[in-house]
């Protein structure tokens, strides 16, 4: 593999060479040649080609000679959808091109293409056409298998692909009906003839315990198994510290330590240690010394920067490292001795930091405290509780006393705290979802939130001013596109933001929520201002942190589960050591854009798996429930319908055409959907009652209906027993 500024130096020769008005396209042979290319060297010339090719730069005519590209096309990602049509997204344009159907030119969901604009406009999308596909974006996809007499199909997973996959009989791998299976397609079809593929991998059928969640691993391609590689260094790697290890560190095993996790939580990053000072407090936050036993470019390391981040799903972890680590000798258990990374902080009465000290150190933890029973001792003031644990009390009361400083410094400087209950989903030993309910953040998740922010700040400030190569969190300001829109919304509610030109600071977020807080329409603005946030992510440069309305952040408390941390650990001991000499500081200019673009990438990835398998579940739960009446908010308005979001967090559409009482449209000035005859109005915020009438297990939608008082209690009673029947 060429090293990046290799790689861009020929593609650069190429790309001169092809720009120059005298250059007639040639062929591969006669490329290398005219470009006097070694014989050794021939495999990375066809290499740096075949990346031009992906970029879009470059062609290959029929005739197989080599070209550049048009210079009116446009490089982008196809985004199909399941009517039949799709978009097009290019990198730094804010806008996507609409491609309708008869312009795909069989085109796939996520294929890279080259699209020509069109002088027709969608809306105010401005529309396209597919000239070329330059790479297709999956080439196995999970899907249902259905047999017939001389062939079979599989249908995919995934709406976007809106075609099924023709499985000749010899290619089907044994896979009957019902099968959950993994697709290899081996010819993209046209528009006349649907795409072929073979069964690479049956994952269960349908109706098994498990085979739903594992159809979103294998679609998401979640690596579960840890290569071999890894495993033979997980034979080095011992159960317990060792003494040896613990040279040279600050050892601070008998400080009083904690530390505070859910009920389940098995891979332990971070303790606490609090002491209240003069002046203020001494705050430690001891993170898991993962660095020390995942050395860079280890098989270790390298696996687990391919996965980025462990993955949790509703009944199963994806963890980053393999449990001998995670659950294990990283993990800060406790009455163990553990090899840590502290960030010891002096903080005043008012929260700032005023001085701070970065250190290896060893650690043992006193007692393994759980979110539940720290809130029983801060927020209930159980006795029995504060009894059991009676040496800690004056800690953790020392705990909330700081935490409420830290909260306080936070919110004047603008910083936004969007408070949305997480769905906990409660499944059977079949994986049955049997109760979905809103998962509260409590005071001691919150204690925990605040200590972690001020190191993560603490550990970004400080390395930002020694100007070393370094991985930041970055959060950009809002677009202001979406600000104007957002505007326009929340004033059919009477309120309004304050911006000055293209500019707006972090703290007009935060009065907005802060006068939404108890009204009907809290969740609705507060959801609807979050989607105008731009998404976070990993930089190498040092960009802030809009929401948090800080300069300085990075991600340092969490190196089990997140590469990022680990990154910066690498180069946090290193720079301790003073081992960051000139070279390694090249060696992490190199890579580290890189890095940080790939975490970005599995961070993504494992948030739209871990949606994914909860609106699977939720789809499963309402399945069981089919005729049963709630009331729920509605939460979003479109020209097809509304979703309407019920108290548990399930969400549902009430389509436009089961509103059957009157012809409903849409209005977007008003944000409301309005019966022509009727005139009648539902709005964003509305309460309303809904009963549950179909569920698609594939598409993963939940469909409602409008429910008025006095229906007909026969057709209820037949769905009651429907229901009872389904289950």
């Amino acid at each position: 593999m060429l090293e990046k500024e290799v790689l861009q130096e020929k593609k650069d020769l190429i790309m001169e060479l092809m720009n120059d008005s005298k250059y007639k396209p040639l062929k591969l042979k006669e490329l290398a040649y005219f470009m006097q290319v070694p014989e050794a060297s021939k495999k990375d010339f066809e290499f740096v080609l075949e990346e031009l090719i992906k970029e879009g730069k470059i062609e290959v005519t029929p005739k197989g000679k080599y070209q550049k590209t048009n210079s009116d096309l446009i490089l982008g990602v196809f985004d199909g959808n399941q009517k039949g049509f799709g978009f097009v997204t290019v990198e730094g344009e804010k806008e996507d091109y609409f491609i309708p159907e008869n312009a795909i030119h069989g085109a796939l969901h996520k294929d890279k293409v080259l699209i020509s604009v069109d002088s027709k406009t969608h809306g105010k999308r401005k529309e396209a056409s597919i000239v070329r596909i330059v790479e297709r974006g999956f080439t196995d996809l999970v899907g249902t298998y259905q047999k017939n007499k001389n062939f079979g199909f599989v249908i995919p997973d995934n709406p976007k692909y809106n075609k099924d996959i023709f499985v000749p009989n010899n290619c089907s791998n044994g896979a009957v009906t019902g099968h959950k299976v993994v697709v290899r397609i081996t010819d993209f079809g046209n528009k006349n003839r649907k795409p072929e593929g073979k069964i690479m991998e049956i994952i269960g059928h349908v109706n098994d315990p498990g085979t739903d969640i594992m159809s979103v691993v294998k679609a998401f391609d979640l690596p579960v198994e840890f290569p071999k590689t890894v495993m033979k260094q997980l034979n080095s790697i011992p159960d317990e510290v060792d003494s040896k290890d613990m040279a040279g560190r600050m050892d601070i095993r008998d400080w009083m330590m904690v530390t505070i996790d859910g009920e389940d939580a098995k891979d332990l990053d971070d303790a606490i240690t609090i002491q209240k000072k003069e002046n203020g407090y001494l705050l430690g936050v001891h993170i898991a010394d993962v660095s020390h036993y995942v050395t860079e470019k280890s098989p270790l390391d390298e696996e687990a920067l391919k996965r980025g981040t462990s993955v949790y799903l509703v009944d199963r972890v994806i963890p980053m490292l393999p449990h001998k680590l995670s659950n294990g000798i990283c993990s800060l258990n406790q009455g163990v001795d553990r090899l840590a990374l502290s960030c010891i902080m002096e903080i005043d009465t008012t929260g700032k930091v005023v001085g701070h000290k970065i250190a290896e150190t060893v650690v043992n933890v006193d007692r393994r405290m759980t979110y539940t029973a720290v809130k029983k001792i801060i927020e209930d003031q159980d006795k029995e509780t504060m009894e059991e644990y009676k040496e800690f009390v004056p800690m953790f009361l020392l705990m909330k006393e700081l935490a409420d400083i830290l909260r306080e410094k936070r919110r004047q400087r603008g910083s936004i705290d969007f408070d949305f209950p997480e769905s906990k989903i409660i499944l059977d030993e079949k994986g049955t979802p049997i109760d979905i309910f809103p998962y509260e953040r409590n005071s001691a998740t919150k204690i925990i939130e605040d200590f972690m922010l001020i190191a993560n700040e603490t550990i970004a400030q400080d390395y930002f001013w020694q100007e070393v190569p370094f991985e930041y969190r970055t959060h950009e300001a809002p677009d202001p596109e979406k600000l104007d829109k957002l505007s326009v919304l929340i004033n059919n509610f009477g309120y309004y933001l304050k911006s000055a030109g293209e500019d707006i600071h972090p703290k007009e977020f935060q009065k907005l929520l802060a006068k939404i807080e108890g009204t009907n329409e809290e969740a609705l603005i507060s959801r609807l201002t979050l989607r105008s946030m731009k998404q976070a992510r990993y930089t190498t440069s040092c960009n802030g942190h809009f929401g948090l309305a800080t300069k300085y952040y990075c991600h340092f408390t969490s190196p089990i589960r997140r590469y990022p941390d680990l990154q910066i650990h690498r180069i946090i001991k290193e720079n301790l050591h003073g081992n960051l000499t000139p070279k390694r500081i090249s060696h992490y200019t190199k890579i580290l854009d890189g890095v940080a673009d790939a975490n970005s990438k599995c961070e993504r990835r494992a948030d739209e798996a871990e949606r994914d398998v909860e609106k699977l579940k939720k789809c499963d739960y309402m399945s069981r429930r089919i005729g049963q009446v709630y009331e729920g908010v509605i939460s979003s308005i479109t020209s097809w319908g509304m979703y309407v979001e019920l108290p548990n967090t399930v969400e549902g559409m009430i389509h436009v055409t089961s509103m059957i009482d009157d012809y409903y449209y849409y209005d977007e000035e008003k944000y409301a959907m309005i019966g022509q005859e009727t005139h009648k109005e539902y709005h964003l915020g509305e309460k309303v009652k809904v009963r549950v009438m179909d569920t698609d297990k594939i598409a993963k939608t939940i469909d409602f209906e409008l429910f008025e008082e006095g229906e007909d209690e026969a057709f209820l009673e037949y769905m009651r027993q429907l229901n009872m029947h389904k289950d």
